[in-house]
């Protein structure tokens, strides 16, 4: 085994040059959704606005408005605070994920191709 980054061994051919390769393990599947999450969390943020769209001609001289108003921007503070916390979440795991190589991943794939590995299981 080798790192990307290393010198080549002598005689075959050029340096690694390629950044650290890893599985779509636990922690990239974790960031995908985080993206997801931080999406479709925006999405319903965006809807808020254009769903109270009226409220002051429609409903004018009514108490509820200020209440309604109050809930929207509570909403959308609440919904804005998820959506940063995702993103935020999105790319810590990402990082951990090619730091990591996806380590665990990586390990028991190279056991699968060990014979001992069979033994030990047998004995088990």
């Amino acid at each position: 085994m080798r790192l990307a980054s290393a010198a080549p061994d002598p005689g075959t051919g050029g340096g690694g040059t390629d950044g650290l390769k890893h599985s779509n393990g636990p922690w990239t599947s974790a960031s995908g959704t985080a993206g997801d999450l931080r999406t479709s969390t925006e999405k319903s943020r965006a809807a808020l606005g254009p769903g109270h769209e009226g409220i002051d001609t429609g409903a004018a001289g009514l108490s509820s408005v200020a209440a309604l108003k109050s809930v929207l921007t509570s909403w959308e503070e609440r919904l804005q605070a998820v959506r940063d916390e995702c993103e935020h979440l999105k790319g810590s795991l990402l990082t951990v994920a090619k730091e990591m190589g996806e380590t665990d991943a990586a390990i028991e794939t190279s056991f699968k191709g060990v014979d001992g590995a069979a033994k030990a299981d047998e004995k088990r």
